[in-house]
């Protein structure tokens, strides 16, 4: 049985991860810890085989003023509990981190293409992963999770903006976009792979296909029996605010797949069906 520890109590993730793992309550057994606790370093880590480090700061408006919590939290938080967890044992280490290290909003992500985070969000958790790559050995395995947009029922974030946007508007520019996203059903099984096979290394997950931002609409607005109007007359729209236009439709994908096979018994429909579920 494997015994895992989520550190961050009541993520998004982490609590959805959590919930898959125990459909196999027989093969692994499940600890949480608050993290805003400040004696969270009481707690006995060595009782466990792995730590799945979610605790975080996200979807918040960044300002000079919360600079330093990012680094504070996402960073040196996230340090001193992977070093927390070598000291008792721990076998391997998984931190949630983000496709915002590469500092792209719009583009292809290749294997190739250099982190270069330009957020204090990308940056913190950039920093945070060369510091516990670091601590990496043999007996101390260490995975980085880089998913790009996660989406499921009360996911917040972007996609919940996007699911209202889509229900407030009927009308939208004809643009054809590629994103690289994920339902947060395949990534808690494709951690559960990770966690099983005692992986370690940079991991990429996402769905197997992309999808363009108007087919999330358009299957959003279907499934609450809403037509949708889609014309290149509503491009103009795009031109008043260049740098929403590049993060709505912009293209924004990596290019590759990790060596990782999931099963996966839903269609695109079926995942945003369950996804806006009420």
């Amino acid at each position: 049985m494997k015994k895992i520890l989520i550190t961050g109590a009541n993520s998004y993730v982490g609590t959805n991860v959590g919930k898959w793992l125990m459909k196999n309550s027989e093969k692994y057994f499940l600890a949480n810890i608050d993290m805003k606790n400040p004696n969270w370093q009481e707690f006995d880590f060595s009782k466990f085989d792995v730590v799945f480090h979610v605790a975080g700061i996200a979807h918040i408006k960044e300002s000079k003023k919360n600079q330093d919590l990012f680094f504070k939290v996402n960073t040196d938080l996230a340090i001193e509990t992977a070093i927390t967890a070598k000291k008792n044992g721990i076998k391997q280490f998984i931190f949630m981190s983000s496709m915002s290290v590469y500092g792209i909003v719009q583009g292809e992500i290749t294997r190739d293409t250099d982190v270069n985070p330009t957020s204090f969000y990308g940056k913190s958790k950039l920093n945070a992963e060369k510091k516990i790559l670091q601590l990496s050995d043999d007996k101390f395995k260490v995975v980085i999770l880089r998913p790009p947009l996660i989406y499921g029922n009360y996911c917040p974030g972007n996609f919940s903006k996007l699911v209202r946007l889509s229900l407030i508007n009927p009308f939208y520019p004809k643009v054809e976009n590629k994103r690289s996203i994920i339902y947060i059903d395949n990534l808690s099984e494709y951690i559960r792979i990770i966690i099983n096979d005692d992986l370690s290394g940079v991991f990429h997950p996402q769905n197997d296909n992309y999808v363009s931002t108007n087919e999330i609409i358009t299957t959003i607005r279907k499934l609450k029996n809403k037509k949708t109007f889609i014309s290149k007359f509503f491009n103009c729209i795009l031109l008043f605010n260049r740098r929403i236009s590049n993060k709505v439709y912009g293209s924004l994908y990596y290019s590759f797949l990790d060596d990782i096979t999931i099963d996966k018994n839903y269609t695109f429909l079926e995942t945003i069906e369950f996804a806006i579920k009420e």
